[in-house]
């Protein structure tokens, strides 16, 4: 059974070394954050430790480096950003295990944070070689000397097998972090026991990263609303022409068992009836909107693209959730960072905002496109920090990190 953080607090951690995985992978712009949802989400397991006394050393990732140490993967932005948000001192270690992070880890002071380099610029991190994780876990665990812990409150990172997730985890005292696991009991609430009708939404562009999570999800959902660039090749899937739209030929034959099983199993699957057709995939491109049955029959003809949802399409799938109890969203309906392209996006999430579900949206590219679009945190029921981590949680596998965890 997993220990929540609060009996690590109850035991005592004034003066202590603690170990704290978190989740700073946040998008940037050169060396500034353009959203920090995942700082201000680590904050408060931060407060709570260094208002109890501890002395706390977070690790965490950025970006991929592939283990090699890139200033362009500095956690240097995330650091500064979760400095400026926090009440107590950070400071950040030029290195993860080296001489500058053991020198500042030792010097902590009771209610201080020191944020080591990103854990990905030493290869051993992501090491499919067990004895090369756990000599770089090892290394980890030095950091905290006598009388250290580990606290795991990055979900994001819970679905890797990595060093700094997995195998601490198994070399300390390990307990969850509150963010973890609110996130554990908000997707077992909608997994185990969802109250009905159970509606998912599902958008992004392939279908091949969402395959297990929609045949998880046949018989569990009610419906299952299917948009953005996946959407096509359901519509491929039922004879459509689809232009130069995002098409997975080799997935038309498991979208239509898909089709066929939700029929059998009561999961109602719901495709768009139009789409925002355009010209070229261009902010500026000229676009009109077609109907799914005859996307090439218009004037930007067979040379167009489906890169958003159409107005009709945006009625079906607000009134579809509307009457939901539970809604689960992961994935853009279309290139929101495109404004022409945003707006049924922008659509279904103020339905969303708008119903009396309870709502999650499924971390990743769903996230930013709320709050990049204008959307509160609290105009949902949560947000999660964790898109990979939680759809893998859908489709039911078991997850490293939690594993190690005992959760």
């Amino acid at each position: 059974m997993a220990q929540a953080l609060d009996e690590l607090i109850d035991a005592g951690v004034k003066g202590r070394r603690i170990l704290v995985r978190s989740d700073l992978n946040v998008p940037l712009d050169g060396q500034q954050v353009t959203d920090d949802g995942r700082i201000r989400a680590s904050l408060p397991v931060l407060e709570k430790l260094t208002g109890a006394g501890a002395r706390v050393i977070v690790t965490a990732h950025l970006g991929r480096p592939k283990g090699e140490h890139n200033p362009k993967y500095s956690l240097k932005p995330a650091a500064d950003r979760l400095r400026e948000l926090a009440d107590f001192p950070v400071q950040l270690a030029e290195d993860v295990v080296g001489d500058d992070a053991r020198a500042k880890a030792e010097a902590l002071s009771d209610g201080e944070v020191l944020v080591v380099e990103n854990v990905r610029f030493d290869p051993r991190e992501t090491s499919k070689d067990d004895a090369e994780r756990e000599a770089f876990a090892d290394e980890l665990v030095a950091l905290t000397g006598q009388d250290g812990a580990y606290v795991d409150d990055a979900f994001g990172a819970v679905h890797r097998k990595h060093a700094s997730v997995y195998d601490v985890a198994r070399k300390l005292p390990a307990y969850l972090g509150d963010l973890v696991k609110t996130e554990l009991e908000v997707l077992k609430r909608i997994t185990e026991d969802p109250q009905r009708p159970f509606v998912v939404v599902m958008g992004g562009a392939k279908v091949s990263d969402k395959l297990a999570v929609i045949e998880n999800l046949i018989g569990k959902a009610d419906a299952l609303l299917i948009g953005g660039g996946m959407s096509y090749t359901f519509a491929a899937a039922q004879g459509h022409a689809v232009g130069r739209s995002i098409l997975e030929k080799d997935q038309i034959d498991t979208v239509k068992r898909y089709l066929a099983e939700a029929k059998e199993k009561g999961t109602e699957i719901v495709l768009p009836v139009d789409v925002t057709w355009a010209a070229d995939f261009a902010a500026d491109a000229e676009h009109e909107i077609r109907p799914v049955e005859d996307l090439e029959g218009g004037k930007i003809g067979p040379e167009g693209e489906g890169l958003d949802i159409g107005t009709e399409t945006v009625k079906l799938f607000s009134d579809r959730i509307k009457d939901a109890r539970t809604i689960f969203w992961n994935g853009p309906m279309g290139v929101f960072e495109m404004p022409a392209f945003a707006k049924g996006t922008e659509a279904i999430a103020r339905a969303i905002a708008d119903s009396d579900a309870f709502s999650v949206i499924g971390g990743g590219d769903s996230a930013s496109a709320v709050r990049n679009l204008g959307f509160s945190d609290d105009e949902f029921g949560h947000i999660s920090t964790g898109g990979g981590a939680s759809l893998e949680f859908i489709e039911g596998k078991t997850l490293p990190g939690l594993e190690a965890l005992g959760a």
